[in-house]
Order: structure tokens, then C-alpha cells, then sequence
């Protein structure tokens, strides 16, 4: 009997140990990023120099390229329809998907295109060997509610969307959402402020448009103390947005332990850019982003999807863009 019980106890340490060497080996095998993106981001422009612009994607392009980065950039098929419509459908009303289909179909069709990236942005980082994935994407979504119209810039908001996603293809639990927007992500506030599986952590100037994101709004009902505004004044540096990060996020996400996360990376926050007031660097976000890095490597094996939000300096936007595709490429 004693025997038997060695026996089937040095099997299972076996088979332990043969799992470990290849999921190490998995991991060690992984290509760190890709950044997705598409044609049809050229298109649509909601007026004539107005600065949410289909070159904002084209100068990022262009940097990585100029960075010699472009074998990071994978095209992806858009045959955007019902299925991505229904996924829309998660986050926006029927009336709204209806409205800005009949008001502004060319906008209704790169927004949906956005969402698609996305979701099968998500669906490599959990199906192939990829670890995180940047969606250079355009418009923004972060400010999209149920309007029926266009809120700053915003159609639909692909975070909030592809969080759903997340959630119900995957079943997973407990969602990250960190917004370094010079906005508030007012819509993701909206859409999640009383969900516990989503952590919204926004820092941002709460007296810029749309007005909103207060400290003092920290989710309702369950969702109580999952929501995190961090107020953050004109002039802001990269010591001060960092230092946020770190006494604030880390504590939190110690607790809340993420399964996966979501940035909603909007470079309005970066120094010059003609819609902020920040003196945030590119060096700036490359600190911000091994924050989240560290965060995504302890508790989610470095799932990350990362989606362009704002971001108005064209060669501004592009260089930041570029220091987080960097970091979020380099090996563990």
C-alpha cells in the first residue's frame, strides 16, 4: 500500500512538474505585443480641421515605421455586421445604434470597426501568443453614451464594449479599466458604476470637458469603492501622475487582484497637445505603462488591451503612443 501511495504521489509530481516546464516554456515563447489597426481609420472626419482626425493614426503609422517597429503592426480583417452589432448592444441602446447609423453611417461604420478590433484583439491575447495587444484605433469611445449623437468626438465606447465581451465570452470576473485621458471617461464611469467586477481607475482634470469624473463619485450599491477619480490639475508632471499611480492604483489592484486588464489610452494628457494642459512626457507614459505592466505580469499573466483615446498634437499623440507601444514590447 505504501508502495502505491509513493508511486501515485511521484506520478502527480511528474506530471506537476512536466506541466510547469512547458507553461514556462509557453510564456518564455510569447511575442510581448502587436498593434492592430485598419484602412478604414483613414476615413471619416466629423468636420473639416477638426482635430480628431484620421492623421492621428496615420502619424502613428509613420512613427513606427520611423521606430522600426512596424513588424509590430497586424492588419486585421474588418467584416464588421450584426455580430459586432450586437456586442455593441451590450453597452448602447437600440435608439442610439439607430440613430447614429441614420445620422452619421460612415461614423457608425469606423466606430463599429474600432469595437471588432478590439474584440479580436482580446481573442489573441487569449487564443494565441501574443501578451498584450495596443488597438490604434479611432474615434475615441470613452465619452460615448445614449444619446444618439456624437459626445466629445465619441460614437461607441469600445472599452466599456469589449469589457462585456470579456466578461460573458470568457467568464472572467474581475476587469481592470485604467484611463490616463486628459477627459473623463464619463461613459465607463456611467456604464459600470454599480458593477463590483469592474475597477475604473481615471486620472484626469475633472473641470475639463465633460465636467465630470469627481472624487467623490465612488460607485453605487455594489459597485461602492470600485470606481477611483483622481482629480488631476493643469500643469501636471510626470512625478505627479506617477506618483497617483503608485500610491493610488497599486493599493487597490493589491486587493482587487484583475483577471484581466483594459487601458483606455488617451495621449491628450501629454505635454502641448491643444485639448489638455499637462507637462505629462513620453517618458512620462512609459512609466505608466510598466506600472500597469507589474500589475498585469503579477495577477493577470500580462493580459493587456490597450485602446487609443485622445490625443490631438499629431507628432505629440504618435511619439507617446510609440513610448507605450515600447514598453508594453519589452521582455519580462
Amino acid at each position: 500500500m505504501k508502495t502505491k501511495r509513493k508511486l501515485v504521489k511521484y506520478l502527480v509530481s511528474l506530471i506537476i512538474l512536466v506541466f510547469y516546464r512547458f507553461n514556462t516554456k509557453a510564456k518564455e515563447n510569447k511575442i510581448n505585443t502587436k498593434v492592430l489597426s485598419d484602412k478604414i481609420f483613414f476615413k471619416h472626419k466629423i468636420s473639416k480641421d477638426h482635430p480628431e482626425t484620421p492623421d492621428r493614426i496615420k502619424y502613428i503609422i509613420n512613427y513606427l515605421n520611423k521606430s522600426k517597429l512596424n513588424h509590430l503592426i497586424e492588419n486585421v480583417d474588418i467584416n464588421s455586421g450584426n455580430i459586432i452589432e450586437n456586442w455593441i448592444k451590450e453597452i448602447h441602446s437600440n435608439n442610439h445604434i439607430k440613430n447614429i447609423k441614420e445620422m452619421e453611417p460612415l461614423a457608425h461604420k469606423v466606430s463599429s470597426a474600432a469595437v471588432e478590433i478590439c474584440i479580436k484583439g482580446v481573442d489573441m491575447i487569449f487564443n494565441s501568443d501574443v501578451r498584450n495587444i495596443f488597438c490604434a484605433v479611432r474615434p475615441p469611445g470613452h465619452h460615448a453614451l445614449n444619446t444618439g449623437k456624437e459626445e466629445g468626438f465619441c460614437y461607441y465606447n469600445h472599452v466599456a464594449i469589449t469589457a462585456k465581451y470579456i466578461q460573458k465570452k470568457y467568464l472572467i470576473d474581475r476587469i481592470l479599466i485604467v484611463d490616463w485621458d486628459y477627459h473623463h471617461g464619463n461613459s465607463t464611469e456611467y456604464f459600470f458604476y454599480d458593477d463590483p467586477s469592474v475597477l475604473f481607475f481615471s486620472s484626469h482634470d475633472q473641470y475639463a470637458y465633460p465636467g465630470t469624473g469627481s472624487p467623490l463619485k465612488k460607485g453605487k450599491n455594489r459597485g461602492l469603492g470600485y470606481n477611483i477619480n483622481v482629480h488631476l490639475p493643469c500643469n501636471t508632471t510626470d512625478k505627479e501622475i506617477i506618483d497617483v499611480y503608485k500610491k493610488k492604483l497599486l493599493p487597490i489592484v493589491k486587493k482587487f487582484k484583475p483577471e484581466f486588464i483594459l487601458i483606455s489610452a488617451g495621449f491628450d494628457s501629454r505635454v502641448d497637445d491643444p485639448l489638455g494642459c499637462y507637462k505629462v512626457t513620453d517618458n512620462g507614459f512609459s512609466e505608466l505603462t510598466k506600472i500597469v505592466l507589474n500589475i498585469a505580469n503579477k495577477f493577470c499573466d500580462g493580459k493587456i488591451l490597450s485602446i487609443l483615446e485622445g490625443g490631438y498634437n499629431l507628432d505629440g499623440n504618435a511619439s507617446a503612443a510609440i513610448a507605450h507601444i515600447k514598453e508594453l514590447n519589452k521582455k519580462i
